[in-house]
């Protein structure tokens, strides 16, 4: 698997990366093991995760792993904070003791001294952003991560805080955004700010939230995602007529290279020009190892042109005068 630099910055990361929203929840320890082997047998590198998985126990579940299934240093760690449950609910806390509190609590359920790379979770209305980077700017000069990032953040936002943190040399190595053929809207803005800023970008969800495997242009699975409890309005927003469209497209792609579907649209957002890393998540190693299976497909540019045509996000006043 190709190795990527993340935007200007010295850190590499796999060309895609393996998600652990599952992990401790829907996917138990033999699971997360057997998907870390398939893994890492083809080159991958980049372990995305966040401290609000499972409410910290895909955390736990990859420290457990890391040392004993594989070295520290032969992964690239990569956790969120910010997204907090209390009794209220899920809610958005950037503020400084809290993103550093839970720093120290990532770093312990992981099992390591620091993160290559930590991200910010969520955008915080409620807090000043110079106060969420002051804490961004600590992790790394005390050592605790390597390189920083924000997750899900306005192109403002990100603009503001890679001219700040770019002061003092700490710099804002990357982004963390949703992006597939069923979501483009980063294409507006985010990604000309990440561009011209050097920031590398990581996309979640390059398959659609499942949607785009074409798992559901029939029926809704009973072990699917869109069919649990907790993970039914994750997947929900995507199985409209839109979207179906969408997914027929890629079907109709696939058939004619001789592949899957899920291939087809995971090799759109991995080669998408700026993308460092496309971030797959999956229940079991079987489905992991379908993603995994990408690797070789290289999107012949009429079948990229045509997807592009069919998924272009529409565009107004002030991106388009």
């Amino acid at each position: 698997m190709e190795q990527r630099r993340v935007g200007a910055s010295g850190l590499r990361v796999s060309s895609v990366g393996l998600g652990t929203m599952t992990w401790g929840r829907d996917t138990d320890e033999h699971e997360a093991a057997e998907q870390l082997e398939a893994f890492l047998d083809v080159g991958g590198t980049l372990l995305d995760t966040a401290s609000s998985y499972g409410d910290g126990a895909a955390e736990a579940l990859i420290g457990a792993l890391v040392g004993t299934a594989v070295a520290r240093e032969d992964v690239v760690l990569c956790t969120k904070a910010g997204a907090r449950r209390s009794r209220a609910g899920r809610s958005v806390d950037a503020s400084r003791a809290n993103l550093l509190d839970t720093l120290d609590a990532s770093l312990a359920r992981l099992g390591t001294d620091h993160l290559d790379l930590w991200l910010v979770h969520a955008p915080d209305p409620g807090t000043p952003l110079e106060e969420t980077l002051s804490a961004l700017r600590l992790a790394v000069s005390s050592g605790r991560t390597r390189y920083v990032g924000l997750a899900n953040h306005p192109a403002w936002t990100t603009a503001r805080a890679a001219t700040l943190l770019e002061a003092d040399g700490t710099g804002l190595a990357a982004v963390e955004v949703e992006y597939s053929l069923l979501q483009r809207g980063v294409e507006r803005e985010v990604m000309p700010a990440c561009e011209a800023l050097g920031i590398g970008l990581l996309a979640w969800s390059p398959l659609g939230r499942g949607v785009l495997t074409g798992k559901y242009r029939r029926s809704i699975p009973a072990d699917s995602r869109a069919a649990s409890p907790h993970l039914r309005g994750f997947v929900g927003p995507y199985l409209t007529d839109e979207a179906h469209g969408v997914v027929e497209a890629v079907v109709t792609a696939a058939d004619g290279l001789g592949r899957a579907p899920l291939e087809v649209a995971l090799a759109w957002v991995r080669d998408a020009p700026g993308v460092a890393s496309a971030v797959v998540g999956a229940r079991t190693a079987a489905q992991l190892r379908g993603s995994l299976a990408a690797d070789d497909l290289d999107l012949p540019e009429a079948i990229r042109a045509a997807l592009d045509d069919v998924t272009a996000p529409g565009a107004g006043y002030p991106e388009r005068w």
